[in-house]
């Protein structure tokens, strides 16, 4: 019993915290974010809602962005990490096929109140 216990810990302890990513943007820094978004041309590789052309299929769509558990699968959704991994995602994730994009922190950081702002409920 107590190895069940266990077991049941350590998979709520793995999934993503919701407090710690739900976000509630400025309207302010979402409308910055799509404007950054369009002005790195994140829709080249990604379906990004609100943006209505291009809609890229290379990278995976950023519809829900903010119901992922894991950002490139490996990466904890967090706003600090996702901010991070949208200025230089090789540098966060190893490997990354996403390349390092020309975004100061606080466009990065607008780019992810965007995404996480997308579906609010």
């Amino acid at each position: 019993m107590a190895m069940i216990a266990l077991l049941a810990c350590t998979l709520l302890t793995a999934c993503k915290d919701p407090v710690q990513t739900r976000q509630e943007p400025t309207d302010d820094s979402q409308m910055r974010g799509l404007a950054a978004i369009e002005r790195a041309g994140c829709g080249s590789c990604h379906e990004i809602p609100g943006l209505d052309w291009p809609k890229g299929r290379l990278g995976p769509s950023l519809e829900g962005f903010d119901d992922v558990g894991l950002i490139a699968g490996e990466l904890p959704n967090r706003p600090d990490v996702l901010a991070a991994f949208i200025r230089n995602a090789p540098e966060v994730k190893p490997g990354s096929t996403m390349p390092p994009m020309p975004l100061s922190q606080e466009e990065a950081e607008d780019i992810a109140a965007y995404l996480y702002g997308i579906d609010r409920d």
